[in-house]
């Protein structure tokens, strides 16, 4: 799901850039001071589950966690994903630098639709909470998937033939992530609701 360096054309990174910035900045203004630790934790997270990979065929997948931190944190998926993105970029030479704003608007901004697509379901408890979760961890990999394949088709035609080989690989991932992600809202519903971002809203 990272985009390395040297991928992208110079607006497919500029437009990523600028939609990270602004989406960064909605979350750092709507980010309640008092939920920094969650941030950190998700964000640590996000920066381990996504190191793992996992080889499926010509390519390779990894968690990605983008529906859980959504749903969960809202708008505040961007600073969360973006701090452990940029780590992976300087300790790991994982992604790039450049593609920095690109690859974290790939994965928050599913965050963010699912959050609000699903807030209802996430408001609640039982197996409607349990249901919004799947649905968030689902299709945060879903849209982020469909999201690179975009940036590499905006690239370049001869990447549509791996943009659709990087969304067949997923399948697995967003049935996985689904579980994982409707297991933990469902956890966090019954016992610290005040954790999960749709309850503060509602």
């Amino acid at each position: 799901m990272h985009i390395s360096e040297g991928v992208l054309s110079a607006p497919v990174l500029l437009t990523g850039a600028v939609l990270t910035a602004a989406g960064t900045a909605v979350g750092l203004r709507r980010m309640d001071y008092d939920r920094l630790m969650p941030v950190a934790v998700l964000s640590a997270a996000f920066f381990v589950a996504s190191l793992i990979h996992v080889p499926v065929g010509p390519t390779s997948v990894h968690l990605i966690l983008n529906g859980l931190i959504g749903a969960i944190l809202g708008w505040a998926a961007f600073p969360a994903i973006l701090v452990g993105l940029a780590l992976q970029a300087v300790l790991f030479l994982y992604g790039g630098i450049t593609s920095l704003g690109v690859n974290t608007f790939n994965m928050a901004m599913p965050g963010v639709v699912c959050f609000y697509l699903f807030r209802p379901l996430l408001a609640r408890q039982g197996r409607a909470a349990a249901v919004g979760g799947f649905c968030c961890g689902f299709l945060g990999v879903l849209l982020a998937a469909l999201l690179t394949a975009a940036s590499l088709a905006f690239t370049d035609e001869g990447f549509l033939a791996a943009a659709k080989v990087l969304l067949l690989a997923h399948l697995p991932v967003m049935c996985i992530e689904g579980v994982i992600t409707a297991l933990a809202v469902s956890f966090l519903a019954r016992t610290r609701p005040e954790l999960l971002a749709a309850h503060q809203a509602a």
